[in-house]
């Protein structure tokens, strides 16, 4: 939207546009150049000093409201959100994120703190300002990097950037001799708060770096850093390797016993096939012989046998019989005990052959 701006200014400070006499020269239309919101991700953010707002359309205060309403429509709602981002992680990322999505059409501006003023005010940094301002400029939601940013942010700073709104969590951070380093941003209406991710932060990181000192030392020797590189004594380092040759050992161990365990499972499940199939085989072998040599098996045998012997000796009327008185009452049936008994079949082949020598001897005894 064109802004209407005058040439010169009344003695009093008052646009001569607005004082009572007409204005001496025609107004010019001014519009807005700022700098629009990354639409690709194909390259890494600017930083402030390759891309400063040049725009010099004025910027009229804003107030929360309007800009979720999505005004002004001819220049996008600059937000700026600052910090150290040491050891880039989700929990800034989800800030940043929060602070690109405050209104419709938001640009991001991101202040980084130079190392001077961390180590002056907050402390030791893992990362330095080169590799955190780096790591600033691949997020997806930064439109444009601010390096060496104030600690506290004043007037002619957010003049200079064109600055809408501020954005941080709403805990107050207290610092440089200040309860609140964003007091005042907030008494002028311009502060914007975003939630912290629970469970992690630079600190927490750290923590976890210092508790577990030693797994992350040894870790790294393994990798082929030196001592000196880690600042670990001659005999840390020792130990540290000793441990590490330990639990190469307890590593094989314990492939080995998974392996003669797989090797062992492998030979029941074998050895449990094998005694399956033989009690299979035994069934199917007792059947065969149970149906050979069974209870009607061996009557079919002996039958046969009774039949073989008939055939080999077969019945001959006596030539004499001996006187018996006979009764009136009773008809002679005269009695053979060389018959053999059909009912009872000779038990064997050899018993059945030693009968038939003992028959043949007796015929001879006759003749």
């Amino acid at each position: 939207m064109p802004v209407l701006t005058t040439d010169a200014e009344s003695e009093t400070g008052i646009p001569k546009s607005l004082s009572n006499e007409p204005p001496s020269e025609t107004m010019e239309e001014i519009e807005h150049t700022c700098p629009q919101p990354r639409l690709t991700l194909t390259a890494p953010a600017p930083f402030a000093d390759e891309s400063s707002c040049q725009c010099q359309a004025p910027h009229e205060k804003l107030t929360i409201a309007q800009a979720r309403l999505g005004t002004p429509v001819d220049r996008p709602v600059r937000v700026y959100a600052d910090g150290i981002f040491d050891l880039f992680h989700s929990g800034h990322a989800r800030a940043l994120m929060q602070a690109k999505t405050l209104f419709p059409n938001s640009y991001l501006l991101v202040g980084v703190c130079s190392d001077d003023l961390t180590h002056k005010f907050k402390g030791f940094t893992v990362m330095n300002e080169a590799e955190r301002y780096e790591a600033l400029r691949h997020c997806r939601y930064v439109d444009e990097v601010i390096r060496d940013a104030p600690w506290t942010l004043t007037p002619e700073f957010l003049e200079k950037h064109k600055i809408d709104f501020v954005a941080h969590d709403d805990i107050p951070y207290s610092s440089a001799g200040s309860d609140d380093v964003y007091k005042h941003i907030k008494e002028a209406g311009m502060f914007v708060p975003t939630q912290r991710t629970e469970g992690i932060s630079t600190s927490d990181i750290i923590t976890r770096i210092v508790r577990d000192y030693d797994v992350y030392a040894r870790r790294n020797l393994q990798r082929g850093y030196t001592a000196k590189e880690l600042n670990v004594s001659f005999i840390n380092e020792k130990k540290y390797r000793f441990q590490n040759q330990v639990d190469k050992m307890k590593e094989k161990v314990k492939n080995v016993e998974e392996r003669s365990k797989e090797f062992v499972n492998r030979v029941e499940e074998k050895s449990h096939d094998l005694i399956q199939k033989w009690e299979e085989k035994s069934r199917e072998f007792i059947g065969n012989f149970l149906e050979l040599f069974g209870p009607d098996g061996a009557w079919m045998f002996q039958e046969r046998s009774s039949r073989m012997l008939q055939a080999l000796s077969p019945k001959q009327s006596p030539v004499s019989s001996p006187t018996r008185s006979r009764s009136p009452s009773r008809s002679p049936s005269p009695t053979f005990s060389w018959l053999p008994n059909k009912t009872s079949p000779p038990s064997s082949p050899k018993a059945a052959s030693a009968s038939i020598s003992s028959m043949s001897e007796g015929d001879e005894d006759e003749k």
